[in-house]
């Protein structure tokens, strides 16, 4: 039953989670590195914070999993690899999955897998790819009761935004996200959208399955306390955010203040006072 393993990615109290997002290395993007060049060390401070799951890929899970205890964060793998992040992008992009990845997930004891579903500007044949893992990957999710988290990532033309190129148009999302649902995701990764108010729309157009928020680049905390604080109202299941944690010059303080408005219900302002080092 995949009901054993949410079991672990959700907080009981709250019915919510967090997954901090530290398998940028696997996109081969210099930028992405930042914070995490040794990633052992920064894995333990993360796991020192005691966030509900940390998202990793499979030649670095270890760095989680090889750590004694029962308490320590579960696991969420990611199983594709893209080279779509670039500000100058290659001749040709492309995403691509491992191999057996139920199987690798497994032998790691992962709870969760995660993979892509891009939406990006004139670039249909790696949508195309994205729809082929996952129609691949869902019946493997199935057959060993492994939840299956799809990320839908609308994307800005590249020569407009570069390198990340979030789009938060609800009009965009919208559509992903229901094609994400209707592909058979038991968790929703998505981007926030422009208007936070709105978020509520892609909750609900997810129906029965959670929504989880991506956290997108880098902003100031503030900001990121208060989105949070907004999108949690508007009825996210929790957060998944990756370098808003990783390249905080306080990495633990940023994610226990993350928890608490997330499974606490905190305030933005009475979140704050868990991160001692300012950026």
């Amino acid at each position: 039953m995949k009901t054993c393993r949410l079991n672990r990615l959700f907080n009981a109290r709250s019915n919510r989670c967090f997954d901090v997002a530290i398998d940028h290395g696997f996109f081969n993007e210099r930028p992405f590195l930042h914070g995490i060049e040794n990633l052992d060390r920064a894995v333990k401070t993360v796991v020192a914070a005691a966030p509900d799951a940390i998202q990793l890929t499979v030649g670095q899970a270890h760095c989680l999993q090889s750590l004694p205890g029962k308490e320590k964060p579960a696991l969420v793998l990611r199983t594709d690899v893209a080279n779509v992040y670039g500000a100058a992008l290659p001749r040709a992009l492309f995403s691509r999955m491992i191999d057996s990845p139920v199987e690798q997930a497994l032998r790691l004891d992962a709870v969760c897998v995660v993979v892509n579903l891009f939406r990006i500007p004139e670039q249909p044949e790696v949508a195309d790819q994205c729809l082929q893992n996952i129609l691949r990957l869902k019946p493997e999710c199935d057959r060993y009761a492994m939840p299956l988290m799809i990320e839908p990532l609308v994307f800005q033309p590249n020569q407009k935004a570069g390198g990340y190129m979030v789009d938060g148009d609800l009009d965009k999302i919208l559509p992903l996200v229901r094609q994400a649902v209707e592909l058979g995701a038991d968790i929703i990764k998505a981007d926030p959208t422009d208007d936070a108010s709105a978020y509520h729309e892609v909750v609900e157009i997810a129906g029965s399955v959670p929504v989880l928020v991506r956290g997108g680049g880098k902003a100031p905390d503030t900001e990121i306390l208060e989105r949070t604080e907004k999108l949690i109202r508007q009825g996210a299941a929790g957060i998944v955010y990756g370098r808003n944690i990783i390249q905080h010059a306080d990495p633990a303080g940023m994610t226990r203040a993350l928890m608490a408005v997330v499974h606490q219900g905190a305030t933005a302002k009475e979140a704050a006072k868990y991160i001692q080092r300012k950026p």
